[in-house]
């Protein structure tokens, strides 16, 4: 037989809601239904921020171990919302006669029917030689001042970058290269990268970039305006300013 509530237990249920009602006038009656409801629940992407993440450089880090070839097997962007390439490589280089750093990428658009390669570049200069995992963007068409921070590494397996840029009036660009020599990673060690990605990040929206049927793409006969750099254009700024409003 079920037990039953006295009296004065019905007495005291009721004291208590009275006093919870009294220190929370403001709670919602729906609140556990709407919070743990399927809609409440699916995936939302955190609203927009001015400053970039916090973050520090790999310590020790051994500049010339990381450059080379690597395929980007994962990648997030704070800008985009569903996973849109394949296919992305980069080719890390540093020239001693300069100091920069600088990085050809390409990629393709993964539903692109014809597999057109797009190719662009990036090119680094380090602010200070004691943190050679920190680098700064030297490129003159980004707003402010664009870092980008080597945030772990083996150097012969895996690599985590981390990219932002503070604008002005506007929302700070956070990007984030999973990297890997290979054209893909164990589990464990895509968790174990996703975990060192600062708070900021949201992991669900860090996508698998396809690594397959890479081999044999369609040249490109133009370049990428959507490259972070518009190779050999005197109208980079422009074209920069157009797309970076779309």
């Amino acid at each position: 037989m079920a037990p039953t509530m006295g009296r004065n237990g019905s007495l005291l249920l009721f004291a208590v809601l009275l006093i919870i009602l009294d220190v929370f006038p403001s709670v919602d009656a729906n609140l556990w239904t709407r919070y743990n409801s399927n809609a409440y629940q699916t995936r939302r992407r955190s609203g927009p921020s001015n400053q970039c993440p916090k973050v520090g450089a790999i310590k020790n880090f051994d500049l010339e171990r990381m450059m080379g070839f690597w395929h980007v097997v994962q990648y997030y962007a704070s800008t985009e919302e569903l996973p849109e390439y394949a296919c992305m490589r980069s080719h890390f280089s540093f020239s001693k006669d300069d100091q920069h750093i600088t990085m050809n990428f390409s990629y393709i658009f993964a539903e692109d029917p014809l597999r057109e390669k797009l190719v662009g570049n990036i090119t680094w200069m380090i602010p200070k030689f004691g943190e050679p995992g920190h680098w700064q963007h030297t490129e003159d068409i980004y707003e402010g001042i664009y870092n980008t921070y080597v945030l772990d590494t083996d150097y012969d397996n895996w690599g985590l970058l981390m990219h932002c840029a503070e604008k002005k009036k506007q929302p700070r660009y956070l990007s984030a290269l999973l990297l890997a020599r290979k054209t893909a990673l164990a589990d464990n060690e895509i968790s174990f990268l996703r975990g060192k990605l600062p708070q900021d990040i949201d992991a669900s929206f860090m996508f698998n970039i396809g690594q397959e049927s890479c081999d044999n793409l369609m040249e490109s006969s133009r370049d990428d305006p959507l490259a972070y750099v518009v190779n050999g254009r005197q109208n980079a700024k422009e074209i920069f300013k157009v797309v970076n409003n779309l």
